[in-house]
């Protein structure tokens, strides 16, 4: 065996500076002349640093773990590396931090190769228009406000009005369609992000499911971090052609985490206290979702950012800067989820602007009236509530139709319906035949008659599922099944 020599071993290049000063987790360097945005550096004690601004003759850099440890006139490393993270197969069903290392406790990750953090979206050559249905589980959700893979649908609420429910439903509902889902956890409590881990547990969602977690414990590095690890793990699986759901939960507070880096950084603050570029630092985020075109594989990454507003007020800063970043945004209201209306929606304020397109023609065709209807039904509610008059019949069979629709679309959390369920439902209801039912009855309705199609009816389900239409023969079987169901219910 030859022994190396020096002359055999290449020289490792790197350029050192010194810590100038510390401000919690901000450094400011000297030296390191030759760094750039974006790159990543290394402490003499091993902690990784990212550049985040530069001044004439100091650098500016975000310490992406523990400061507690770095002392002024320490060396720091810049061996000229853009930041690149390790993606590959190899991630699914695994807890990672925002620098891909597992904290999980399940060993090393065996990481296919790396991945550029901060890579540019895919060019509009590079993407094709939505074409296929997002099929959430919620049936408010894919019936009025529709979602297309490669959409960005923006889930904005209160605190605590269901807004990651739905967004977890949605990803209990991708078992078995071979779409990858990434859950991204910033800034919540830990035991928040236990109870979801639990969750993907016993629903066996994790083989198919990764979660990046940088909880409120973390540095305010990892904070800020933390989204684009996720859609960097999300792009590795969409240019290889997989569909992929990610799931911000939240960028309020990744908001706050970079609105801290900026004041430590002396930039002027804005409106709300929050840097002027915080509209470039989420837009460069949420671009990335997409649908692209056959010849790059085909792939998709659809984008659920979750943000959080304060007394239903949806003119703040961060909530009005993402809607206009993204395809359309689900409203959820603490009020109708205190009625009892879970999910607690909006259909007034939400809306999804491309979702159309990739709906179901069945979905379509059956839901065509139905916001109508039930915006409707709320001012004839909350008139009825306001002044105590006599209704017309007209008036009495709008609330009982929009009384049934209420207890249709309203489902309980990790619970998400099939399509077919919900196509088959709203069918029964467009037929007339569920007005006549108490709301009691309505509610045994949806735990059994479905059950009935799929023993009595299997071909129903699975014609819906390959056409994602509804036939006149099929309609006329839905009528036949309908009969014989309620004939079984009065025996009863």
């Amino acid at each position: 065996m030859k022994e190396a020599t020096l002359s055999s071993v290449a020289p490792e290049v790197r350029e050192i500076g010194y810590i100038k000063s510390l401000r919690k987790f901000i450094v400011t360097a000297r030296g390191l002349p030759s760094c750039f945005n974006n790159q990543i550096v290394e402490f003499e004690n091993g902690v990784l640093g990212l550049v985040v601004g530069f001044r004439e003759e100091e650098v500016d850099i975000l310490v992406l773990g523990s400061s507690s440890f770095l002392r002024l006139d320490d060396e720091i490393y810049n061996k000229g590396q853009s930041f690149y993270l390790p993606a590959g197969d190899a991630f699914l069903g695994r807890v990672v931090n925002s620098l891909s290392e597992p904290v999980d406790g399940l060993g090393p990750i065996e990481s296919s190769q790396v991945y550029p953090v901060f890579s540019d979206a895919p060019g509009v050559i590079d993407r094709v228009p939505v074409h296929e249905t997002f099929e959430t589980g919620t049936i408010v959700l894919d019936a009025l406000i529709p979602i297309a893979k490669g959409q960005r649908q923006l889930f904005v609420g209160d605190r605590l009005s269901g807004k990651s429910s739905v967004a977890i439903d949605a990803i209990l509902n991708q078992r078995g369609k071979d779409v990858l889902c990434i859950y991204c956890c910033i800034g919540k409590p830990y035991s928040n992000l236990l109870k979801f881990l639990d969750l993907f547990q016993e629903r066996e969602v994790m083989p198919y499911t990764i979660v990046v977690s940088s909880v409120a414990s973390t540095s305010v590095g990892e904070q800020y971090l933390a989204p684009y690890t996720a859609a960097m793990l999300g792009e590795y699986f969409m240019h290889q052609g997989k569909d992929v759901l990610v799931v911000f939960d939240d960028l309020t507070r990744h908001a706050w985490a970079y609105r801290q880096i900026s004041l430590l950084l002396q930039r002027a603050p804005g409106r709300e206290a929050y840097p002027g570029d915080i509209f470039y630092i989420h837009s460069q985020l949420v671009e990335k979702a997409g649908s692209l075109k056959p010849e790059l594989n085909g792939g998709s990454m659809t984008f659920f950012p979750i943000a959080e507003t304060l007394a239903g007020d949806i003119t703040g800063y961060i909530p009005t800067n993402l809607v206009s970043m993204t395809d359309g945004q689900t409203y959820f209201d603490l009020n109708l989820f205190h009625q009892g209306v879970k999910p607690a929606i909006d259909m007034g304020l939400s809306v999804s602007r491309i979702g159309n397109i990739a709906q179901w023609p069945a979905m379509r065709e059956l839901s065509k009236n139905l916001r109508l209807d039930y915006v409707r039904y709320q001012e004839l509610l909350r008139m009825t509530r306001l002044h105590a008059t006599t209704l017309s019949k007209e008036a009495e069979q709008s609330l009982k139709h929009g009384e049934v629709l209420t207890q249709l679309i309203i489902q309980d959390k990790n619970q998400p319906v099939p399509m077919e369920e919900q196509i088959i439902y709203l069918a029964a209801l467009n037929l007339g035949v569920l007005d006549s039912l108490s709301s009691f009855e309505v509610l045994s309705f949806k735990k059994d008659f479905f059950k009935f199609i799929r023993e009595d009816h299997p071909e129903v389900i699975s014609e819906l599922r390959d056409k994602k239409k509804v036939s006149e023969e099929m309609r006329e079987k839905l009528k036949a099944s309908l009969k014989d169901y309620f004939k079984k219910s009065l025996k009863k």
